[in-house]
């Protein structure tokens, strides 16, 4: 008996998995700002492997990174499940999309402040040529 506990266990794991998978192309595939944080995350990482950064920032700008892509996504799922509530407009709708928007927002400016804390110390020797 145990052993199907095990197998109805991995087979759920897989599953989720799966979903979990199938969510992430989902959001990469239909929303446009997500391609371009998926984008500068990719460039943060790159300038990441490339700057002599030590494990303490590079800890910090894939925190930063992760932070912003799934605050991105809880945006995302938010707005379709407001859209699935209230399917005409609704101000009040928009009051809460506009406050999510907000909310992603505030996280990439302070992640692009710390980004440019980080990274600022390597750029401004290749400004100044």
């Amino acid at each position: 008996m145990k052993k199907n506990n095990n197998n109805l266990r991995e087979k759920n794991i897989i599953l989720s998995f799966n979903n979990a998978w199938r969510g992430f192309w989902t959001v990469l595939l239909q929303e446009p700002a997500f391609k371009y944080m998926v984008l500068a995350g990719l460039l943060v990482a790159l300038a990441m492997l490339y700057f002599p950064t030590n494990r303490t920032e590079k800890a910090v700008l894939l925190v930063m990174v992760f932070s912003v892509l799934g605050l991105e996504m809880i945006n995302s799922v938010m707005e379709r499940f407001l859209d699935f509530l209230q399917p005409n407009h609704d101000p009040r709708v928009k009051i809460i999309k506009d406050l999510l928007s907000g909310f992603v927002f505030l996280v990439v400016i302070g992640s692009a402040i710390i980004g440019l804390f980080i990274f600022w110390p390597y750029l401004k020797p290749l400004i100044n040529l």
